[in-house]
């Protein structure tokens, strides 16, 4: 089975795309279970162990590095067939990973031979700043600092063994550019903004561009079925596994709009967000060209 990576920074609607694409593989609503549906993600250490037949906690960091390349390009069943994001011929998976190469020179996620292509969502840093925030129960201020730090990373620590193997961010402005200027896989861009503007022509356009045949009544039953309105309305009765305990509102699916920045962020912040990241902000399109 081919693969497609679901490549975004934290907080850029990764979790968002997977319910769309989770939905139009099912008849019926998978919302409920949408948290285990969703499938997996590439750093998932429980995955790894499986597919590998021992236990990646006895490995370093470098070590667990260095076997991912392999365990991506010959290790198909990455997921449980049940849980995973699918249809057709090719599967879905969600990566927080820049597109990083190994101490041995490899592609961190295997190259050419472990995916056909990538997707990668991205959105404006000065939403995605408040959203941070909140999932980690940190400050607006301590956010930005995160965004522009190219030696941030997710589950990093050496004190203690996290859920998932590192993943390197590289910031918002590194990790976007990793996978933009890569040359070994095919990337479609997807803008948060445009998914919240035309979630039907968005999807359709996406599923197109990968080669994939899709009814415009699926994709509208799959629209209706990943809103906002019920997705919140699913995690308030449900809950929502991927949700962590520390986040600031209680809540996963916090607000699902673009252009809140103005209302939650201070000018100094804003001004903060839009040096750092002046480049890569224009060219996505959230600032204007200069000169």
């Amino acid at each position: 089975m081919a693969r497609v990576w679901l490549a975004s920074y934290p907080k850029c609607g990764n979790t968002w795309l997977r319910l769309l694409l989770a939905n139009l593989g099912h008849d019926e609503s998978i919302s409920r279970g949408a948290p285990r549906l969703a499938g997996g993600i590439a750093s998932g250490r429980a995955l790894i162990d499986e597919a590998l037949m021992f236990a990646t906690g006895l490995l370093t960091h470098d070590e667990c590095d260095r076997i991912r390349p392999a365990v991506y390009r010959h290790v198909s069943e990455l997921e449980d067939e049940a849980e995973a994001v699918h249809f057709a011929d090719t599967r879905f998976l969600k990566t927080h990973d820049a597109w990083t190469l190994t101490d041995r020179n490899e592609p961190l996620l295997g190259g050419a031979e472990a995916a056909r292509a990538a997707v990668l969502i991205v959105r404006d840093p000065r939403d995605v700043v408040a959203s941070l925030a909140n999932h980690n129960g940190k400050s607006i201020d301590d956010a930005v600092a995160i965004m522009a730090d190219p030696l941030d990373m997710l589950a990093g620590a050496t004190d203690r063994q996290a859920l998932q193997l590192r993943q390197r961010l590289l910031g918002w402005s590194g990790f976007n550019r990793s996978w933009l200027d890569q040359r070994e896989l095919p990337v479609h861009l997807l803008r948060y903004e445009d998914m919240l503007a035309d979630t039907a022509g968005e999807l359709s356009r996406l599923l197109d561009k990968l080669g994939f045949e899709i009814g415009r009544d699926a994709i509208g039953r799959a629209v209706e079925r990943s809103s906002f309105e019920a997705l919140q309305a699913q995690e308030a009765q449900f809950g929502f596994r991927e949700a962590p305990v520390k986040m600031s509102e209680g809540r996963f699916f916090r607000k699902g709009r673009a252009g809140g920045w103005r209302e939650e962020l201070t000018a100094a912040q804003c001004a903060r967000i839009e040096a750092d990241h002046a480049g890569m902000m224009r060219r996505l399109g959230y600032l204007p060209e200069s000169g």
